[in-house]
């Protein structure tokens, strides 16, 4: 007998499992290529229906077609995330969720803004700017900002009945701005963001509200890339970034009507992941001054990129809790620099205003008291789950201020520095329930923190609000209850399950993996007694 026939026994079962992992991997192959094209036939789908919802016609004016539609929306993109979980393979996932980003943030272009008037007010606030006057110094309809209103026709239109959602009249002037005898809401990076916008819109030639869309747009999808980056960094499942980037509230609220919100967004997510960065603890005695340096100015830049998000929107301010998170736990003290991240952030936010303080003075304020006294959060009357408790509205803006520094003092107590956005969604997620807001666009800071976190059950919240949208403000208190609810009922369920694979894992743990502890005589031999010479 030959060497080779001798081998050749041997050979035939190796030769078959190498058969079989090979029909394994090409049946995988084929498993994940059909995925993805479900998947992508999923996106399709949900792409399509938010081109009609964006072209139904439907507005806020006329919300009949949005009722429809917005269901649909919801519907497709839920099935899309479940389609996009069963691909697998993280390559193919990153792509499909940046492709998706991108295609939904074009269906927002396809006409003017449909639920929001807001883009005209930034519009006019970057011109204001342009011509070399601070934005809070004047309300639009000042008789000193006369001569940009007439150069400007389509801010400020001089012919038709100036009838219209989107359109509203003061004395003798017609204006597509809202409220246009107050002055600016706006905080100052919001303020150069829309200066950026006139600009490029000059620039291209296409000066007007689509300039705000496209910007929008952008700043959508740039968070769809950062979502992604960080969930990479993290090793975590990367479909939860189409979370945000194939939410229908993106396309609809960041895009078509081109909230500043979506700045917001971007600088916090990215705060937030410079602050975790530097959350390690340094390695080697060797390196442990350079990483504790690095550490340092991660903390720094993420400081300083919470506070330009709460610079644009003051919204991000909620998320400040969870970059620190965990620094009251018991039995620690914060060090110096667990302080780094708040200094840098208020630091930030002060310069942010420095300029426009010394050309406004308090003007910069704009209309922040009226607007709050405008929805009623003064006297208590939108707190709307707060009110089932049937206590005088009075004491209810007390009774939201208590709640939300609870949540807060939790979070630093007990939260996670590891997970700083899940305290950060905790802390704006509790804010949002007490508010019960009516504009779904201030829970976009929602949807990118469950992006990161992953408990989608928070979704719910820009839900209640944009039921509010198409139904009316006799949704506040049904919405946001049922909001409530589907956020118990998947904490719970989430809850039991994590209890439920912890049981399985400690059941079906091998003996081998157990601590065995020492034999006694193993553990009470002495040590040898030396004497004399060392050597």
């Amino acid at each position: 007998m030959t060497a080779a026939e001798a081998a050749a026994p041997a050979a035939v079962p190796a030769a078959a499992a190498a058969v079989r992992a090979d029909a394994a991997a090409g049946g995988s192959a084929a498993a994940r290529a059909r995925a993805t094209a479900l998947a992508a036939v999923a996106l399709a789908g949900l792409t399509a229906a938010l081109a009609a919802t964006v072209t139904s016609g439907g507005t806020l004016g006329a919300v009949g077609p949005l009722r429809g539609w917005y269901p649909a929306d919801a519907v497709l993109f839920a099935l899309a995330i479940v389609l996009l979980r069963r691909v697998g393979d993280a390559r193919r996932t990153a792509a499909l969720v940046l492709a998706g980003s991108v295609a939904l943030a074009l269906t927002g272009l396809l006409a003017p803004p449909r639920t929001s008037d807001d883009a005209y007010r930034y519009l006019w606030d970057g011109r204001v700017q342009a011509a070399g006057t601070s934005p809070y110094a004047y309300a639009p309809t000042d008789p000193a900002l006369a001569g940009l209103r007439a150069a400007d026709p389509a801010l400020f239109p001089v012919a038709g009945s100036c009838t219209g959602w989107d359109l509203h009249r003061s004395g003798t002037i017609c204006t597509h701005l809202n409220r246009p005898t107050v002055h600016t809401i706006y905080p100052p990076v919001a303020e150069v963001w829309f200066l950026g916008l006139y600009r490029a819109g000059r620039a291209t030639g296409g000066h007007g509200v689509r300039t705000a869309q496209a910007g929008g747009a952008l700043l959508a999808v740039l968070t769809t890339g950062a979502l992604l980056l960080v969930l990479r960094r993290i090793r975590a499942p990367l479909h939860r970034a189409a979370l945000w980037g194939w939410c229908p509230g993106v396309a609809l609220w960041a895009v078509n009507d081109a909230h500043v919100d979506t700045l917001g967004v971007l600088l916090m997510v990215c705060g937030l992941a410079a602050v975790r960065a530097g959350a390690g603890t340094p390695g080697t005695a060797g390196t442990a001054p350079t990483a504790r340096a690095a550490s340092r100015r991660r903390g720094l830049l993420g400081g300083a990129l919470l506070g330009a998000a709460t610079a644009t929107k003051l919204i991000p301010a909620l998320a400040l809790p969870g970059a620190m998170a965990g620094v009251l736990r018991r039995g620690c003290r914060p060090t110096v620099r667990d302080l780094l991240v708040p200094a840098a952030a208020l630091a930030t936010f002060l310069l942010c205003y420095l300029p426009y303080v010394l050309a406004s003075g308090p003007g910069v304020i704009g209309y922040l008291p009226g607007y709050l006294q405008e929805e009623g959060y003064d006297q208590g009357n939108r707190f709307g789950l707060l009110t089932l408790l049937g206590l005088p509205g009075r004491l209810l803006p007390a009774l939201a201020a208590l709640i939300l520094l609870a949540a807060v003092l939790l979070v630093l107590r007990r939260g996670d520095p590891d997970r700083p956005w899940r305290g950060a969604l905790q802390v704006t997620g509790t804010a949002l329930f007490l508010a019960a807001p009516g504009y779904p666009w201030y829970a976009l800071l929602v949807v990118a923190l469950v992006s990161l976190d992953g408990d989608w059950e928070w979704l719910g919240l820009p839900g209640a609000a944009a039921a509010i949208v198409v139904v009316g403000g006799g949704a506040q208190q049904a919405g946001y209850t049922a909001a409530l609810c589907l956020l118990l009922a998947g904490t719970a369920v989430r809850t039991l399950l994590r209890t439920a694979r912890l049981d399985a894992l400690t059941v079906s743990a091998p003996a081998a993996l157990l601590p065995v502890p020492a034999p006694a005589a193993a553990r009470a031999v002495p040590k040898p007694i030396r004497t004399g010479s060392s050597r």
